[in-house]
């Protein structure tokens, strides 16, 4: 059974332009790989080594990227007062009074910026499907603590 991961259309196209970009590096590694592989016994030959290593790991990149656009499942941000994927969301954590902005993206993004939220993250799971207004409690590994959404715009932007 095929699982498929959410993610917002900004985050397939920005998998999409690592593809590429790497993609277009590849050459060159080949090429480093193939000069070094000419200088001699390959046991004892470093360059040789890192040169196959840096191959390897953009080659196993290029595949983990390959399934996570494949297995896409693309989510438009909804047009509703619902926090959900794609949309931005002001919080206020009711601990401290501190306020914080987040896109909440899909699993699969949220390295791609300091302001995604991933949707199965403790506090993107406690959030998601509430509305403006709503205080929910988030159950993290170090404990629990409650957010109050303050507002939630569609789309990325300042909320």
């Amino acid at each position: 059974m095929v699982t498929y991961h959410e993610i917002t259309p900004a985050g397939l196209a920005s998998l999409k332009q690592e593809v590429e970009d790497l993609k277009a590096i590849r050459p060159a590694k080949i090429k480093n790989l193939a000069e070094a592989a000419a200088l001699g016994d390959r046991s004892e030959n470093a360059e040789y080594s890192a040169a196959k290593r840096e191959l390897r790991q953009l080659e196993g990149r290029l595949r983990y990227l390959d399934k996570l656009i494949r297995y896409a499942k693309v989510t438009a941000p909804a047009a509703s007062d619902m926090a959900d994927i794609g949309n931005t969301v002001k919080l206020k954590f009711d601990d401290d009074d501190d306020q914080a902005t987040y896109e909440l993206v899909g699993p699969a993004e949220a390295g791609m910026g300091a302001d995604k939220l991933a949707v199965n993250s403790p506090l993107g799971a406690a959030i998601r499907r509430h509305h403006a207004g709503d205080t929910v409690t988030v159950t993290a590994p170090s404990g629990t603590y409650q957010v109050t959404i303050l507002a939630i715009q569609t789309g990325k932007a300042n909320a």
